[in-house]
């Protein structure tokens, strides 16, 4: 029964996130969206971004869970409705849950209230501390305390807040010959969709096609001063 039972929570939640996929698949650019109202200029600009890194997969396979039961206390100041996102950790499908996350910041961040479909730095400091704990909350909880931005935080700091250091010790760079490049997004992805696979701090990605100061606001967001962020409300 437990088999059947989690068998039909995958099929569901598939079904759901294809929805949400078509519903934002016209706004997606490296994670970050692109403005339907943007001038001939930008969308050149944009598709320039786009070959060079890429857009990420709109799902994976799910990666190996164990049968375990959906958080349904998940506050937000925003509005916010995150069952979604914790069904997608909880049946590990990974690549949809890290495309979510980044569409909910765009909302949460007051962004998409400006009519646009990307985070800038600034907008950081107006995400209510409550929705990033509850989306670090469940990033945490079902990747075994190896993904989320609290681990990439730590992690940043353990690379004395040097970048490119930072993104090899998260794997998210990879060796061509000789060179050592950013992995890519577009085609097959380069990232790892894969709790048991991925280093820690590998997920949630975060674009720094614009530069890192949107991901090095994110980790230095007031939530992480404290472990208060850890307790459900």
């Amino acid at each position: 029964f437990a088999s059947h039972f989690c068998k039909m929570v995958k099929l569901s939640v598939s079904i759901l996130v294809l929805s949400w996929a078509l519903c934002h698949c016209n706004v997606l650019v490296n994670g970050f969206g692109v403005s339907p109202t943007s001038t001939k200029r930008d969308a050149v600009v944009s598709m320039a971004s786009m070959a060079s890194s890429g857009v990420p997969p709109v799902s994976s396979d799910a990666s190996d869970t164990e049968d375990v039961e959906i958080p349904t206390n998940l506050p937000s100041d925003c509005g916010m409705d995150y069952i979604p996102l914790a069904t997608m950790l909880a049946t590990g499908q990974l690549a949809e849950a890290d495309q979510f996350t980044r569409d909910a910041l765009i909302v949460i961040s007051g962004a998409k209230d400006k009519k646009r479909d990307f985070v800038y730095f600034t907008d950081v400091k107006n995400i209510p501390s409550t929705d990033l704990a509850t989306i670090e909350r469940l990033w945490n909880q079902f990747s075994g305390g190896k993904f989320g931005y609290s681990v990439q935080k730590k992690k940043f700091k353990q690379s004395k807040e040097d970048f490119e250091v930072f993104c090899r010790k998260i794997g998210w760079t990879t060796q061509d010959g000789e060179v050592e490049r950013k992995k890519r997004w577009f085609g097959a992805s380069e990232f790892i969709y894969d709790v048991k696979k991925a280093p820690e701090g590998h997920l949630p990605l975060t674009s720094a096609l614009r530069g890192t100061s949107l991901i090095k606001n994110l980790l230095e967001h007031p939530v992480w001063n404290d472990d208060d962020w850890m307790k459900e409300a």
